[in-house]
């Protein structure tokens, strides 16, 4: 999946979402998505890279947890058939939810 495919995933869901960060003019509303690349797996053998993946990684913000909204991410995810692992944390600083979904695309 190039970045470009994954950036269309994004706009599937349906939420205000940015790579690595939002701007400093822009001001998303709750709740938002945060998007980034962490790596490549790659699979070679004979001096021949045969399979290329990317580390994916979702994080939802929202200050209520809502099991709609994680339902309407996990929902894209799902339909293009990409097995994710997800986790939750509390930011008391942010007084935020980050639910985190890594998966390879």
């Amino acid at each position: 999946m190039t970045q470009e495919e994954i950036h269309e995933m994004m706009l599937e869901i349906g939420l205000p979402s940015a790579y690595e960060h939002f701007s400093e003019n822009e001001n998303p509303s709750l709740p938002f998505l945060i998007w980034s690349i962490e790596g490549e797996n790659t699979f070679s053998a004979d001096n021949h890279m045969y399979y290329s993946s990317l580390q994916l990684n979702i994080s939802l913000y929202n200050d209520e947890k809502s099991q709609e909204t994680e339902a309407e991410v996990e929902r894209v995810p799902k339909h293009h058939h990409i097995f994710y692992n997800k986790s939750e944390t509390w930011i008391e600083s942010e007084k935020l939810y980050e639910i985190l979904y890594e998966m390879e695309v």
